[in-house]
């Protein structure tokens, strides 16, 4: 789901950049308020975790990678203003020391898989799990739909941005100065390869992490949620 340098035109790229500009600031402040001293290590952790499951990357045609990102687990764990932070922070690592996303689309990529994913996860995880024991299957369900209907939510964006730029940007001819394939390739090509493959694998991994903190820390699942 990484935007890589030259598929978005400038505009764009800092439309983005103008729009998560706010967003990074309101998270620094309320993670900074709410974010308890124990829970910092939990943050890091999340951010690395995010960062090595978002290396696993499958090119996928538009010129961009499909792939877990394991945001709405962290979402889960420390809410989605601390996910905010910890994904924007693999992203930046990516872009900066792999080539892995471009430099110019880090707003766009920022605002698809660290804020409106770990966002629509979470709160339909709470919907969901609401009320449900801390034990219970509920809150497995709910942390593997959470992960699948974010991660698409992402998607269908990327590929919604993707598709904008040749009406966007375009020679007098109409050739595409930037991503050439129009809203009803790239839409159908993000939404499909997410709905078919990717998104089954950000549910079962987000749900398995979930599973697995329930028998061995369940204080992680079960506390009051913090940096919301």
């Amino acid at each position: 789901m990484h935007i890589p340098d030259g598929y978005l035109g400038p505009a764009t790229c800092g439309i983005f950049y103008v729009i998560m500009l706010p967003i990074w600031t309101a998270a620094s402040r309320i993670v900074k308020r709410t974010l308890k001293a124990r829970q910092v290590p939990v943050l890091a952790i999340g951010a690395a975790f995010s960062f090595v499951i978002m290396m696993f990357n499958v090119p996928i045609p538009g010129g961009t990678t499909g792939h877990a990102v394991g945001g709405v687990i962290v979402a889960i764990l420390l809410g989605p203003w601390a996910a905010c932070i910890a994904i924007t922070v693999a992203l930046v690592v990516q872009a900066l020391l792999f080539g892995d996303g471009g430099i110019t689309a880090l707003g766009a990529n920022c605002f698809n898989m660290a804020f409106v994913l770990p966002f629509v996860g979470y709160y339909l995880y709470k919907a969901i799990s609401y009320n449900a024991p801390v034990d219970s299957k509920r809150r497995v369900i709910a942390a593997g739909a959470a992960g699948y209907i974010g991660i698409n939510m992402a998607a269908l964006l990327t590929g919604i941005e993707f598709g904008l730029q040749p009406l966007l940007h375009h020679t007098a001819s109409g050739q595409a100065l930037y991503c050439p394939y129009g809203l009803k390739v790239a839409v159908l090509t993000m939404a499909g390869e997410h709905l078919l493959i990717f998104g089954w694998v950000e549910a079962i991994v987000t749900a398995l992490v979930v599973k697995y903190l329930q028998k061995q820390s369940p204080g992680l699942i079960g506390g009051r949620e913090v940096a919301q």
